[in-house]
């Protein structure tokens, strides 16, 4: 038999796609998985609230349970489960590797409002013993191969928090754990801090994964040398950035070279975009209406804080058919 590889390696480097709720789908977590440079992605959060998914329920919200948690490219899906209540996660983490789930992951850090008014995500950050117990109950309830990592914001309004609530999960046998450096307080408002992160990198004594305000490889390199972190997760960098991912691949040692066709600042993002609406159609999962917008909202991320340039020239746009040949044309003047 086959010996299935560890979703992380305390003693390799990683580069992990964030759950992004609509924008990370199945659908653009292959699109990412194309790429080569992630070592594997986290689902969208999948809400426990009242009652115990059924495993059908897992497999329609993360279709790779069904093709051996890998997408289309062969990206590694973990699932990520979010809710408050300890027996109910426990429960629903066991159905979830029933379905086919290969690492378990809890959201501790969501700092949506309508999330964290229904005891999920970043609320629990104001209670460590409860972290703990939802931690625990997971671990306990699914086999012991199975990992059961973490996903912290540093604290609900204060930095400190951050080492309670990590060491809560670390005691409660947590495989490994992810920080955002951010409170919920901040949202997503700069600066992300790093620091934190790296004192409980030294002090848990299981691995950690640095995320928050990657955007560039200049800030890759420094968020390593603050932290000290060998794992990194991307989220909003990695779309709006197309060659961030790459290159921070190759400076890890996990890719050999980042491709040439990526090389140029001239990204041409129509295949890239062709490629998630095929996705899309295969999966069966949006309408072409909101693939439409979900490109729409990609290409405004990347206007805003990566490598494309006139969104305002495509924005107005009504089909998905016309937006892409737009920028294909766009890309044929540019060669001209």
């Amino acid at each position: 038999m086959q010996t299935r590889p560890n979703m992380l390696d305390p003693n390799t480097p990683a580069i992990i796609l964030a759950p992004m709720e609509g924008l990370t789908d199945a659908p653009m977590r292959a699109v990412q998985g194309a790429t080569g440079a992630f070592t594997f992605a986290v689902s969208e959060f999948m809400r426990i609230s009242s009652c115990v998914p059924g495993k059908r329920s897992f497999q329609r919200h993360i279709p790779e349970l069904l093709s051996d948690n890998r997408t289309s490219t062969g990206l590694l899906v973990q699932v990520q489960l979010l809710g408050g209540d300890a027996d109910l996660m426990a429960q629903s983490a066991a159905v979830a590797c029933e379905a086919g789930a290969r690492a378990i992951d809890i959201n501790f850090g969501c700092p949506a409002p309508n999330v964290n008014q229904h005891d999920g995500g970043a609320i629990l950050l104001k209670y460590p013993q409860r972290i703990r117990q939802i931690v625990s109950a997971v671990r306990e309830a699914v086999p012991a191969h199975i990992p059961v990592s973490a996903k912290l914001r540093l604290g609900w309004d204060s930095l400190d928090a951050i080492m309670e609530n990590a060491d809560m999960a670390a005691e409660a046998g947590a495989s490994w754990l992810t920080i955002h450096g951010r409170t919920r307080v901040q949202g997503y408002e700069p600066p992300a801090h790093w620091e934190p992160i790296g004192i409980v990198r030294e002090r848990v004594g299981i691995p950690v994964v640095a995320n928050g305000d990657i955007w560039s490889l200049a800030d890759f390199l420094r968020c390593r040398e603050i932290t000290g972190c060998d794992h990194f997760m991307l989220g909003r960098g990695a779309l709006a950035n197309p060659l961030l991912s790459h290159q921070i691949a190759c400076h890890l040692g996990l890719i050999a070279s980042v491709p040439a066709g990526l090389m140029t600042a001239d990204f041409d993002w129509a295949p890239h975009l062709r490629l998630l609406v095929d996705h899309t159609h295969f999966l069966q999962t949006h309408s072409d209406r909101v693939v439409l917008c979900r490109i729409k909202q990609w290409l405004m991320m990347a206007s805003r804080h990566g490598c494309f340039l006139g969104f305002d020239d495509i924005k107005r746009l009504t089909t998905i058919g016309e937006l892409l040949a737009a920028l294909a044309d766009r890309n044929l003047a540019s060669c001209l």
